[in-house]
């Protein structure tokens, strides 16, 4: 941590003196501006991907794999969904090539095995090489892809 703090207060100090500012504004120490390294940043992450028809790529989320819309208006071109603690952005990109996409998402779950039989029963395509199996990084997993080709793999961790 010294040597953070150390290596910040020397930035903090050179970067004043390159934008000619003396001292920090409005009384800040260099103390101020260094990162408290317990804090926690990063609350979560929302993938953003690419979509040629909102509608197509609504009804695939909501209806098919029971995501619900959200957010405070219908913007166009863009579209989000959540599930759960997951939620996924999309944007229209209208001459996507499904094939020249590789937008891909991995979605951590629980209670894999009753998600898989019921995307299964839903008639949701399982890709060609995505069936339900577990993996040598201890993980059981399975995927889909969207009618855009984002390929969405879903997996949970092998307990033993």
């Amino acid at each position: 941590m010294a040597t953070i703090r150390t290596n910040l207060e020397v930035c903090a100090k050179f970067v004043r003196k390159v934008l000619s500012l003396g001292e920090m504004p409005h009384g800040q120490s260099d103390q101020e501006i260094v990162v408290n390294e317990s804090r926690m940043f990063f609350k979560s992450i929302n993938p953003k991907l690419p979509m040629r028809d909102k509608q197509v790529t609504r009804n695939y989320y909501v209806n098919l794999l029971g995501f619900h819309e959200f957010g405070s208006a219908d913007f166009d071109g863009y579209l989000m969904v959540e599930k759960d603690q997951v939620q996924l952005h999309f944007f229209e990109f209208k001459t996507l090539d499904p094939a020249e996409n590789y937008g891909q998402v991995y979605i951590r779950t629980e209670h894999i095995e009753e998600l898989y039989r019921g995307m299964i029963s839903n008639n949701v395509a399982i890709h060609p090489a995505g069936h339900l199996q577990a993996k040598p990084w201890g993980q059981k997993e399975f995927s889909i892809l969207d009618p855009d080709n984002n390929l969405l793999t879903f997996g949970e961790l092998i307990v033993v």
